[in-house]
């Protein structure tokens, strides 16, 4: 039994005012191929696809030449249409020349947006099929903020999302796609699929998995799942900063050879996320920034601290509105981790480790990141990101002391910092920070609320509606209409 495995993913944000290109796939260890692509995510989906394969006996499984996440991580807009036919051109290629195959495995994401190409992933499954022919098992993973509908599954066999937000189940969805994989090639399971659009767009801010209602959506799979044997949901919550025209809730189930218990669970489901609509988007509460900064300080006084500021609108990482308003409001012993500016970081290169210097920090790549700070500071020094979350890691950023025990961690592109000890890592001690301030939406909740550290945590975003806002009714849309869709039309 021979199983190709590739691998092309981006969450792209399509409102950013520049493209992801071929040379942002590209760089030491990217693209990859053979046993360094099936070793490339040992927890997430392609460490438990691989896992659970070489479980198998008489199973080969092949690494196809695949470009990993972008070098900007998810803090870039739509990929290029040369770079989309070129990578996916050269799998295909390889496909045909490394054949025959009994399946393919894909690795995506579900909101990849490139240019000319509406519904990028089921254009990757049609021209995987033509390559690798009728007879061959198709299965993807997915990440749940995907924009799917039917249209991937018209070309493969199957398709595995994970259920939670933040990603704890990757590795495990990886798990099932070959195992149920290896059943399909062997004829036990002959996959039967229904989808359901769920009219609702909702900001990714809103969807963290860990309280009711999002946390009730997740169990009614679950329990579906618990009940009826060989049957798998999911749910796609959608992801509203790729303007493309699958966005938005989907709910995909599969069985063994039984399309009527499919759509029975699809229909359930979809009614469910349909009647809590108002609950699934009312249940955050997001701060403007000068209001949250003004309650993290509240919260300091009344000892519960640490306090996390988590900005979930900066999608470029250059953003300076938070790091302005702690220093406007003298906000003290914070730590803001971080600011994307690679030209700063460069200059800062030539400066000795405590010594003084003069800079301009962050903004100048759009509107939403606002305008560079002035800023006075002295260089801690630098130290290496180790966290692969963060698109970056392995490179050396730095570490700025602004006074009043304030620290500015300046990173190359967008970093969303999950843990505190990838804080930790690069010399910064807990103990020094009353408040910490991140770029994240959800999955800093793994580390900083999951694990009890942060009794205070507070979502902000800017006075003004961003590409990242909330507010998606702010948004420039051209490829969706917001009528269309709970709560900005139907309804």
């Amino acid at each position: 039994m021979r199983i190709a495995v590739l691998q092309f993913a981006h969450e792209t944000v399509t409102f950013l005012p520049y493209d992801t290109t071929e040379d942002d796939f590209r760089y030491p260890g990217s693209p990859a191929a053979g046993e360094a692509l099936l070793a490339s995510d040992p927890k997430g989906y392609i460490g438990g696809f691989v896992q659970v394969a070489r479980e198998y006996d008489g199973v080969e499984v092949v690494g196809i030449e695949s470009p990993l996440w972008p070098k900007t991580g998810s803090g870039s807009g739509w990929i290029t249409t040369d770079a989309f036919e070129h990578f996916l051109g050269r799998q295909v290629a390889l496909l045909k020349e490394q054949g025959p195959w009994d399946g393919v495995y894909l690795a995506l994401h579900g909101a990849m947006g490139v240019r000319g190409v509406p519904r990028p992933e089921a254009e990757i499954a049609r021209r995987v099929r033509a390559a690798v022919g009728p007879k061959a098992v198709l299965v993807g993973t997915f990440d749940p903020h995907g924009n799917e509908d039917e249209e991937f599954l018209r070309q493969a066999d199957m398709a595995f999302c994970v259920k939670y937000f933040p990603h704890y189940d990757m590795h495990l969805q990886g798990q099932r796609a070959a195992r149920m994989m290896v059943r399909a090639i062997r004829g036990a399971f002959r996959p039967a699929t229904v989808t359901r659009k769920v009219p609702i767009l909702s900001p990714t801010v809103l969807q963290w998995t860990g309280a009711s209602p999002w946390s009730d959506l997740v169990q009614r799979a679950l329990t579906w799942e618990a009940r009826e044997p060989d049957l798998f949901v999911n749910v796609f919550f959608g992801f509203p900063w790729s303007d493309v025209p699958d966005a938005g809730m989907t709910i995909q189930t599969l069985t063994n050879g039984n399309p009527e218990l499919a759509a029975r669970v699809a229909e359930d489901m979809a009614d469910w996320a349909w009647r809590r609509r108002a609950a699934l988007l009312g249940g955050t509460r997001v701060h403007r920034i000068a209001k949250g900064v003004a309650l993290a300080r509240q919260a300091v006084a009344e000892g519960r601290r640490p306090v996390v500021l988590a900005d979930h609108s900066d999608r470029s990482g250059a953003a300076t509105w938070l790091l302005k308003e702690i220093l406007a409001q003298g906000l003290a012993r914070t730590l803001v981790a971080t600011i994307a500016d690679a030209t700063a970081l460069e200059r800062l290169r030539a400066v000795s480790s405590g010594e003084a210097v003069e800079l301009e920090l962050g903004g100048r790549m759009d509107e939403s990141a606002g305008a560079p700070l002035h800023l006075q500071a002295r260089l801690r020094g630098f130290a290496v990101a180790g966290t692969p979350r963060a698109m970056g890691g392995g490179q050396q950023w730095a570490l700025l002391e602004l006074g009043q025990g304030n620290v500015v961690v300046v990173s190359p592109f967008l970093a969303q910092v999950t843990e505190p000890r990838e804080l930790w890592s690069m010399g910064l001690r807990p103990e020094e920070f009353d408040v910490i301030a991140i770029k994240s939406r959800v999955h800093f909740r793994r580390g900083f609320d999951d694990s009890g550290f942060a009794p205070t945590i507070l979502l902000v975003e800017p006075e003004e509606p961003f590409l990242g806002t909330v507010r998606l009714e702010a948004l420039p849309y051209q490829h969706l209409r917001l009528a269309d869709y709970y709560p900005y039309g139907k309804g």
